[in-house]
């Protein structure tokens, strides 16, 4: 199976700060990949690397043949990180929103502004991708009137609507309220089946348990452990993930008391 993401050697410091070490692996096409770690250990600066909103000081990056070496500027550097960025979506911790435009116009304003879509055409995708995420009641809604959980929902599906070959998400769910975790889940569960490749920071174990092919695990910038769900999280070879789940388990059970 081809692959659509493959970085290669790829360092970032921030001044001093090694914050990512030799990171090299692939994403195959319709896999799913869920990164955990601490706080601070690199992973949100990863997902960043990849559709460069943050630069790369070392390595490669290539997305669905797409390949920039981060040494690398000029005209041909500058195509081809656009042609990168309308392979990937993004959606961040905060939902990044307009609160000037309506859902739906949320939605369609990349597919308009950046690949010049027809106007009529932009909307009927806007429409069948708010249908994808369970908001299409909303669609004429200011993103102040909805939840926390319809506000990421409509941010999922911005990113679908650019038609992208990998979907990256930078804890999708970590600025929500409990009670409004489960409706984000649930349509990333529906990206999972519809066949979606997809990269995922998260601190939700329960679905990188069920959902992920691979969970990597990353602490100070190094990829400790690669694996299957049931190997890191029933068998981990290494203390340090070991280490990481059990503090994460504590947690939890305090959170729940």
């Amino acid at each position: 199976m081809p692959s659509i993401v493959d970085v290669c050697h790829l360092d970032k410091y921030f001044g001093r700060l090694h914050v990512l070490k030799n990171i090299s692996f692939s994403v195959d096409a319709t896999e799913v990949i869920c990164i955990i770690g601490r706080s601070g250990s690199g992973k949100s600066t990863l997902l960043r690397c990849i559709n460069f909103l943050e630069t790369p000081d070392h390595g490669s990056i290539s997305v669905d043949g797409v390949v920039i070496n981060a040494s690398e500027s000029g005209r041909s550097y500058h195509r081809r990180l656009h042609k990168i960025r309308l392979k990937t979506g993004m959606v961040f911790q905060s939902f990044n929103l307009f609160p000037h435009m309506t859902v739906l116009q949320n939605v369609i304003e990349g597919p308009i502004t950046v690949k010049r879509t027809d106007p009529k055409e932009a909307i009927e995708i806007g429409k069948y991708n708010l249908e994808k995420v369970g908001l299409t009641d909303k669609r004429d809604e200011y993103p102040s009137r909805l939840s926390g959980g319809q506000q990421q929902r409509v941010a999922i599906a911005r990113a679908l609507a650019m038609q992208p070959r990998i979907m990256l998400f930078d804890e999708p769910t970590s600025s929500l309220d409990p009670e409004l975790i489960a409706e984000v889940l649930n349509v990333m569960q529906q990206l999972v089946e519809d066949g979606m490749t997809m990269l995922i920071v998260t601190h939700e174990m329960g679905f990188a348990r069920n959902f992920a092919d691979r969970v990597i695990f990353i602490n100070e910038g190094h990829f400790v452990e690669v694996g299957s769900p049931d190997q890191i999280f029933s068998e981990p070879q290494d203390q340090r993930t070991q280490i990481f789940l059990d503090a994460l388990k504590r947690f939890n059970q305090a959170e729940n008391k």
